[in-house]
């Protein structure tokens, strides 16, 4: 997934002939657009925790 991912929406990556003469290109807000995308921005604001529930359940002394 993350191949198929980056041949089709990286920046950097150009598959056809003629993209490739472009050279290095400053295009910032496709940049961002990649970097940002949907699973990251879904994941933000969340805790860094596969089961956050039942990590609290086992660690947490005032849940007796």
């Amino acid at each position: 997934m993350q191949l198929v991912r980056n041949i089709s929406t990286n920046p950097e990556v150009r598959v056809k002939k003629e993209n490739r003469t472009a050279g290095i290109l400053d295009n910032h807000e496709e940049g961002e657009k990649y970097s940002q995308h949907f699973v990251r921005k879904f994941v933000r604001g969340k805790t860094p925790q596969i089961m956050p529930s039942l990590n609290k359940f086992f660690s947490d002394p005032n849940l007796d």
